[in-house]
This record gives structure tokens, sequence and C-alpha cells, in this order.
């Protein structure tokens, strides 16, 4: 199943580009660091499923990137760029070997079942 996107043709040419290159930095940074590191954790201060899967993955033995972007209180815009370009809902966002697998419980999941360990081998 996908989720639905906005055809382009149903959005005017006038701001296409606009909406193409809206927040496009964040977005590429985040895409960079999976390119060169097998788990990518992106998250904010503060929140505390971002800090319980770092310590997930500490814990595992399993080294990470982790790309924060701001507070409760900045950055939002920024952090709804990522959300809409992945259509995941909350932070933590998990990347492992380019392929988002959630959020800090998904993680706990996939550390406990083993697949953690088979998706890094892949």
């Amino acid at each position: 199943m996908t989720r639905p996107f906005l055809n382009e043709s149903a959005i005017h040419p006038a701001i296409r580009q606009h909406i193409a290159e809206l927040h496009l930095p964040v977005i590429q940074r985040v895409q960079t660091a999976m390119s060169l590191h097998p788990v990518v954790v992106v998250g904010l201060s503060g929140n505390p499923f971002v800090g319980k899967a770092r310590k997930a993955l500490q814990a595992a033995g399993l080294a990470h990137e982790y790309i924060e972007f701001g507070s409760y209180f900045s950055h939002w815009r920024m952090r709804n760029a990522l959300k809409m370009w992945t259509g995941w809902p909350t932070f933590p966002m998990v990347f492992v070997r380019g392929t988002l697998v959630g959020g800090a419980d998904d993680l706990r999941r996939l550390i406990d079942s083993g697949e953690m360990q088979t998706l890094l081998k892949a």
C-alpha cells in the first residue's frame, strides 16, 4: 500500500519550484547521513523517545549518526519538512541502511527480535 500524494498536475506550475526547494537542505542533510552511516537517528532536543532510541542502540552496541533539529520550541518547520518527506508523523525517525524503520518503539522491536542485525548485514 502506498500513501496518497497530491498529483503534480494538481499543483499550479507557478509554485512547483517553490514546493520542490522548500527546506531541501534539511532533507539533503539526512540523505547524506543515510549514505554515510548504516544507522541514522533524526530527532529534537527534549524528546524522551529520541533518548530512548539512542540508548537502545548504545545498549545493543550499535553505532549511529544523530542529527538534531531544534527543540519543541524551535526548528519545527524543518522537522515538518522531514515529516512530509517521509510520511512519518513523530520523532525520532530511525533509518537503517537508508530505510525508515520507524521510531523508538519500532527500533526496540527490531533489536529485540534480532531483525536489526539482519538489516545491518544486508
